[in-house]
C-alpha cells in the first residue's frame, strides 16, 4: 500500500465520522467527552490516568536543496511510535506528571513506505528504541484553566553506532511545550494554539569521531527547535471532531552550523470510542522548507484512554 491510498483511507475515516457524529446528534448529552473536555491544554484529576498510544509515518521523495528549490531523493520513510503516560497528583488539577518512550524505524534508498515495519538494522534501515523522558505539565495559572505548558526531557538510549543509517538525534533535548485553546461557538468550535521551545544538548557534528560515532545522527546538537501551530476544530457532536491545522518550525544555529525551517499543512479527525478511549487519524504535508528540510506527508494514527 502507497501513500497516497493511506491518505485515500485517512480522508474516508474523516468523512464517515463527520456523517456518523451527525447521525447520532440526537444521542449526545450536555456531558463534555474526553475529546472535548481533555485537550493538551487541560490537566488531569488527581488520581487520574492519562495513557496514549500514537503511531505516525512520515514519507518523502523529495527535499529542499541548500536552499528552498525542491529535488527529487530515493523514497525515505521514518516511522515513530510515541507512548504517553501521565497522572494527576494535585488536589487543585494543577500538576501532572508522566513519562515518554519512543520506538522509532527508519528505511533508506527506495525501499517501500511500508518497509518500517520490518524493523530491521542493515545498510538501508535502522530501528529501535531511541529516547524516554521524565516529563511535567503544568497549570501556571488558577484562573486559566485552558492554558498550561508540558516540559521533558529525552534521553537517547540507543546505541552510538559508526557508518550506521540515521535512527534518531544523539543529544539530550528539553522540549517544552505552551498550550493555549479557546471553545466558542455553542461548544461547537475550538481553536486550540501551539509552541515549543527545545533545546539540543550535546556533541557538534563536526567535533565526532567517523571512525566511532554517527556524525549524522548530531546534526540538531547545539540549537534551538522551535515550532508553533495552529488548529481549528469543529464538533459535529460531543462524540467526535474535525480538525484543520498549520505549523511552522524553525531550527535555530546556537554552535552547529546549521538551521531549517518549514512549513505544513494538516487534517485529521477524532472519535470517542467509549468513555475512556478515542482514536485519532491525521494528515500533513510539507509545503515548504529551507536547507535540506525534506517535503514529504505524515500520516498518524493513535489512541489515547483517560480514566
Amino acid at each position: 500500500m502507497n501513500p497516497q491510498k493511506l491518505f485515500t483511507i485517512v480522508l474516508s475515516l474523516l468523512f464517515i465520522n463527520v456523517i456518523f457524529a451527525q447521525e447520532q446528534e440526537e444521542e449526545t448529552t450536555d456531558n463534555k467527552t474526553n475529546i472535548q473536555e481533555y485537550t493538551p491544554s487541560k490537566l488531569l484529576k488527581k488520581g487520574q490516568w492519562d495513557i496514549k498510544f500514537f503511531n505516525s509515518i512520515y514519507t518523502q521523495t523529495e527535499r529542499t536543496d541548500a536552499g528552498s528549490n525542491s529535488v527529487t531523493i530515493p523514497r525515505e520513510t521514518f516511522f515513530t511510535n510515541t507512548t504517553e503516560i501521565y497522572t494527576g497528583i494535585s488536589d487543585n488539577r494543577r500538576i501532572n506528571i508522566g513519562f515518554i518512550f519512543q520506538v522509532r524505524s527508519n528505511t533508506f534508498g527506495g525501499a517501500g513506505a511500508l518497509d518500517v515495519f520490518n524493523f530491521r538494522d542493515n545498510n538501508t534501515s535502522r530501528s529501535g528504541l531511541t529516547t524516554i523522558a521524565p516529563s511535567i505539565r503544568v497549570q501556571p495559572f488558577k484562573n486559566i484553566s485552558t492554558f498550561s505548558f508540558t516540559s521533558s526531557v529525552y534521553f537517547p538510549v540507543f546505541k552510538d553506532k559508526a557508518n550506521a543509517p540515521y535512527l534518531d538525534k544523539r543529544s539530550i533535548f528539553w522540549e517544552t511545550k505552551f498550550f493555549y485553546d479557546k471553545t466558542f461557538g455553542q461548544d461547537k468550535w475550538q481553536l486550540f494554539t501551539q509552541i515549543d521551545f527545545g533545546f539540543n544538548f550535546g556533541e557538534k557534528a563536526s567535533d565526532a569521531d567517523p571512525a566511532s560515532e554517527n556524525v549524522s545522527e548530531r546534526f540538531a546538537n547545539n540549537s534551538l527547535f522551535v515550532p508553533f501551530g495552529v488548529f481549528l476544530s469543529y464538533f459535529p457532536s460531543t462524540k467526535s471532531t474535525v480538525y484543520v491545522n498549520t505549523k511552522q518550525a524553525f531550527l535555530i544555529d546556537l554552535g552547529n552550523d546549521f538551521s531549517q525551517n518549514s512549513t505544513s499543512l494538516g487534517v485529521g479527525t477524532k472519535y470517542q470510542l467509549s468513555e475512556v478511549l478515542n482514536v485519532e487519524a491525521s494528515f500533513d504535508k510539507f509545503v515548504r522548507g529551507h536547507n535540506f528540510q525534506g517535503l514529504g506527508q505524515t500520516f498518524s494514527i493513535g489512541l489515547r484512554a483517560i480514566f
